[in-house]
């Protein structure tokens, strides 16, 4: 009897020490594949673009940076692709990275590399992107995004 005491004992102990090394919550770790999972519908949405897929993606108060300097809201962010005025013929996601920071808000990095036909012109282009995602109602919305143009 004492022996199992002391079993359970030292399993409790390993499972808090797990926790407090993992940050005290695997939350953050649980949520990584639906915001993975939201981030590529947005990719997706971006090349093909309905405004049911992008509302359901982006938050109405959307910030949303681009390289050169433009500032997008939700609406001029969707008016613009709907009117290929932005228009990505591919979009490629590389070297991304996510950290769920509380549970609501995560922080996801990527190189994206596009061939573009922005307002009829072809174009390539090569950026870092930061996106701050934000659980809202339930679903990974996109809060904010900057991008930085690749060195040449």
């Amino acid at each position: 009897m004492l022996i199992r005491k002391f079993l359970l004992a030292a399993a409790a102990t390993a499972v808090f020490a797990g926790c407090a090394a993992s940050g005290g919550s695997s939350s953050g770790a649980a949520a990584e594949p639906a915001v993975a999972a939201a981030a590529e519908r947005l990719r997706v949405a971006m090349v093909d673009p309905t405004p049911a897929a992008l509302r359901a993606l982006v938050s109405d108060d959307l910030s949303y940076g681009h390289s050169g300097g433009k500032v997008d809201t939700q609406a001029s962010f969707i008016s613009d692709l709907l009117d290929r005025k932005s228009d990505f013929v591919t979009i490629a996601i590389t070297d991304q990275t996510i950290k769920v920071v509380d549970g609501n808000t995560a922080i996801v990095r990527h190189t994206l590399t596009a061939d573009t036909n922005d307002s009829g012109k072809p174009g390539k282009v090569a950026l870092k992107i930061l996106g701050v995602w934000q659980k809202q109602g339930g679903e990974w919305k996109l809060l904010a995004r900057q991008a930085v143009r690749l060195p040449s």
